[in-house]
């Protein structure tokens, strides 16, 4: 499988709000690596107070960069940091790092399993404000578990299922994500579909507490669902589109995100 295609499969890796996993099921090869400049746009007009919906709405733009990085055949690295203006906030948000191990390996001549193991942490970079829906984050560090089992087929189809916990260091309550993505890589294109959750074990509701709420404590659930094209430009550059839906959830806003980006790799040895 081409080394353009199984980088693009690890790049859209925002922000909880805008994500789609915080790991994927691909290997880079040992010394590749790759950075990836992506931008995205949501004009959101419902907010789930609590689960009951209402009309208040917010428009996003956000940037991020990510970077990439295959340590050995086994195992990864990977770094996110997110730029998010939503309405009147602006700022550097929570930055992400990942490690992902594969401890497992069976190759079938009907296609390969393969099942990891991965750990990070993220945290504020920037000192944003809290206090009202346009906030950009919750300035919680999170420390991330998650497991992966990978499954490919040798024509490219594959199907990836993750899940874990998420351990936040503050009054922002824990939650446990589960993402399942299927897709299909080729030599020069390469496209997926995913279904995104994520759980939350408490917290407060916006709105359901007396004022002032302390925004850290807001529980927040939801159910995504989305996709990403990409294709190889060069050798070394490539480009990719993403749309995403919030369907519902608990004290998040629902409706469209529309992604695009860069891709450059290289070596490092």
């Amino acid at each position: 499988m081409m080394r353009t295609v199984v980088l693009l499969a690890l790049i859209l890796f925002f922000s909880e709000g805008f994500s789609q996993g915080k790991v994927d099921g691909f290997y880079n090869e040992s010394g590749n690596a790759a950075a990836v400049l992506g931008f995205g746009f949501e004009d959101i007009k419902n907010y789930r107070a609590g689960r009951k919906k209402t009309d208040l709405g917010r428009s996003v733009y956000y940037a991020n960069l990510y970077t990439n990085y295959g340590i050995s055949e086994n195992l990864a690295a990977s770094l996110s940091i997110p730029y998010i203006v939503s309405d009147d906030q602006q700022n550097l948000q929570d930055a992400l790092l990942f490690l992902k191990y594969r401890i497992l390996r069976l190759e079938r001549k009907n296609g390969i399993l393969e099942i990891s193991l991965a750990g990070g942490i993220s945290t504020p970079i920037s000192n944003y404000k809290l206090g009202g829906l346009n906030d950009i984050g919750q300035q919680a560090t999170v420390l991330e578990s998650r497991g992966l089992v990978h499954y490919k087929r040798p024509k490219g189809w594959f199907i990836t299922l993750q899940s874990g916990f998420s351990f936040k260091l503050s009054e922002t309550p824990n939650a446990l994500p589960i993402t399942v993505k299927v897709g299909k890589a080729m030599a020069s294109w390469y496209f997926d579909l995913y279904y995104d959750f994520q759980y939350t074990f408490g917290g407060i509701d916006y709105r359901g507490t007396p004022r002032p709420q302390n925004f850290r404590e807001f529980g927040s659930d939801f159910h995504k669902v989305g996709g990403t094209v990409y294709t190889r430009i060069s050798n070394r550059f490539g480009g990719y589109i993403s749309l995403s839906y919030t369907l519902a959830g608990r004290n998040v806003f629902t409706g469209a995100a529309y992604g695009l980006g860069a891709v450059y790799q290289f070596e490092i040895k």
